[in-house]
């Protein structure tokens, strides 16, 4: 669809010079015929042009003939936006399409001065933007009058209601005319936005485009499966291996936030941050600095992020899994947009790949499962970037050759040459070591391939039968600590005081070193490397899954867990592998039965599913 043709024709100058050739798919479904001055019920992701295209759809309501704009008493258009953020960017883009028109735009959002914002309304705007509560306490002191409102826009109607604004927005659509056209735009109509819509909007026409159904198309999505002690360094390798332009590493705590910058600025990265306790000076810095370049990292939760439009965005990283699709979708289609490509990346701690399997299930997305980018990769870009530096593309001449003779002459060329990648190689962080987690996850369950057990390594566990010690709770405990897959685990024997397991030689070592510096996640228990075989263990030797024997004594759950004896959740072992009960005395004596709190008595121990057993 040509410019021209179907757009306004004051505004189709302001197209020309912002140097729009045709209009996006969004667009172009809104000037349709059939829509004129409907209401408008429109699913569209962030970035499509939606600004732009409700400014077209409001056109025709609010421009005369002569498409200029006459001096405004009271608002005639308002457009609500979730942040502050998205709503500033929504009023720059409205200020430039209608530049030509006269037109008259003011913001309301919170954070800024209240009472320049009235003084903007009291001399007169025709299109107010802001963020809902700013706008409710406006028209509640009676500084914004909705009487003449011939237009209403939610932008980003989903993400207003997740952030509570349902009360406000309905309030501020309750105090506009009723004749008035409602544009309604969100990036999904979950309930909420289908009902609020039959409310508040009268026949409704639905616009569903075709880019929000091929959302995604330009974006390239990768998964690494890693130890959770090891996510941060991740973070920093999948940076280092990219270098990309801009990226946003997305958080699920504030003080990830912090804490991930913080590590992420001592490394030597540009990087920023945006949370919900930042004031909005230092939002505003942060965009900035990502903007010009000064910032190459933003670091952000999803609520700060929400409504953050960054241009040239290359790269999403999440961090931190998000808890749902939505979240997903909403975050990697921050990157490629308009023509662009992206790149996606989540990090996924081993004990939640099942958990990234469902998330990208219900996304109906597929990933590329791979290590995370090692030591030997890194250096490997780092090669061809720096082969293709653009310096070495340049002939000298003039004073450049000279000097260029003139170093030829002290030095030879490799030194001269190996000086050059060390001083570029040395402007670069250094990429972290990464332990490989000996497998990725899709679909498809992996076979029954096991691991070489021919140099397995056996290790020694201060917790057996006694203890209620079960391979449920063992297996993953011993996965978590190494960063590996089940695979990776031999036998595991559950003695009456201890437990004996064999791990594959090649992890066998790093996870003796955790356990020697971080130990086991768990006070009272602790794991040693055995000399040889240990003799109670007998028959053939087994491989991988972590199979078990010895599971006939009484069962229970974790130590000091769910399951296991009672006590307070202080409970656990002493030094000798006795129990070591809290505050409510409960436990086991060494014969077996039950010694109870205050009440007294003697109960035998039930084992699984016994009401004795806690």
């Amino acid at each position: 669809m040509t410019l021209h043709n179907a757009v306004h024709p004051s505004l189709a100058a302001a197209l020309s010079n912002r140097g729009y050739e045709s209009l996006t798919p969004v667009q172009t479904a809104i000037l349709d015929a059939d829509a004129g001055q409907r209401d408008l019920l429109v699913s569209a992701q962030t970035g499509s042009g939606k600004t732009v295209a409700f400014g077209l759809a409001m056109a025709n309501g609010l421009l005369a003939d002569g498409g200029r704009l006459s001096k405004a008493a009271e608002p005639l258009a308002l457009v609500i936006a979730p942040t502050r953020e998205l709503a500033l960017q929504v009023k720059a883009e409205l200020t430039w399409l209608y530049a030509d028109c006269g037109a008259h735009i003011a913001s309301c959002v919170g954070g800024m001065d209240m009472r320049r914002e009235r003084r903007d309304l009291s001399a007169g705007a025709h299109i107010v933007v802001g963020t809902p509560g700013r706008l409710r306490d406006h028209i509640e002191r009676g500084s914004l009058d909705m009487t003449w409102l011939r237009a209403a826009v939610l932008d980003e109607a989903d993400e207003m209601l997740d952030l509570g604004f349902r009360e406000d927005l309905e309030f501020i659509l309750g105090a506009a005319p009723d004749e008035r056209q409602t544009l309604l735009f969100s990036a999904t109509v979950p309930k909420q936005i289908a009902f609020l819509a039959k409310t508040y909007q009268r026949d409704a026409l639905r616009i569903s485009t075709a880019e929000e159904r091929e959302q995604h198309s330009d974006i390239e999505y990768h998964a690494h499966l890693v130890n959770s002690r090891d996510k941060e360094k991740a973070v920093i390798n999948v940076l280092r291996y990219y270098e990309a332009q801009s990226t946003m590493v997305f958080c699920s705590t504030r003080e990830m936030v912090r804490h991930l910058t913080s590590r992420l600025s001592n490394r030597g990265f540009g990087v920023v941050s945006l949370s919900g306790e930042l004031s909005q000076a230092e939002r505003s810095q942060a965009l900035q600095a990502m903007r010009d370049g000064r910032a190459r990292v933003c670091v952000a939760t999803d609520v700060a992020a929400r409504g953050i439009d960054l241009p040239n965005l290359d790269l999403v990283i999440h961090a931190d899994l998000p808890t749902n699709s939505d979240t997903l979708l909403h975050r990697s289609g921050r990157t490629g947009r308009a023509g662009r490509k992206g790149t996606c990346v989540l990090i996924a701690p081993t004990n939640k790949r099942h958990v990234v399997n469902r998330l990208l299930k219900f996304a109906k997305l597929r990933v590329n499962w791979g290590s995370v980018p090692s030591t030997g990769d890194i250096q490997a870009k780092d090669q061809e970037r720096i082969f293709a530096n653009e310096h070495l593309q340049v002939t000298p001449t003039g004073d450049a050759l000279q000097a260029a003779e003139s170093l030829l002459a002290l030095y030879g060329p490799e030194q001269i040459a190996a000086a050059f990648i060390a001083s570029q190689q040395s402007m670069r962080p250094a990429p972290e070591e990464i332990l490989d987690t000996g497998g990725s996850f899709d679909d498809k369950k992996p076979g029954r391939e096991r691991s070489d057990f021919d140099d397995g390594v056996w290790f020694r566990l201060n917790a057996g039968r006694k203890h209620n010690a079960e391979p449920r709770w063992l297996l993953p405990m011993i996965c978590r600590i190494g960063g590996f897959t089940k695979r990776k685990v031999g036998f595991i024997r559950i003695l009456d005081s201890e437990t004996v397991f064999e791990l594959s030689g090649d992890v066998a070592g790093n996870f003796q070193d955790v356990t020697e510096t971080e130990g086991t996640g768990e006070k009272s228990l602790r794991i040693v490397k055995l000399a040889e075989r240990p003799k109670e263990v007998s028959g053939p030797r087994g491989g991988g899954g972590g199979r078990a024997e010895g599971r006939g004594g009484p069962r229970g759950g974790k130590p000091g867990g769910r399951g296991g004896p009672r006590g307070d959740r202080k409970g656990g072992f002493r030094k000798d592998g006795d129990r070591r009960d809290g505050d409510r005395k409960g436990g086991f004596r060494k014969d077996g039965y039950r010694k109870d709190g205050p009440k007294g008595g003697k109960k035998p121990h039930r084992g699984k599913g016994g009401k004795d057993n806690g």
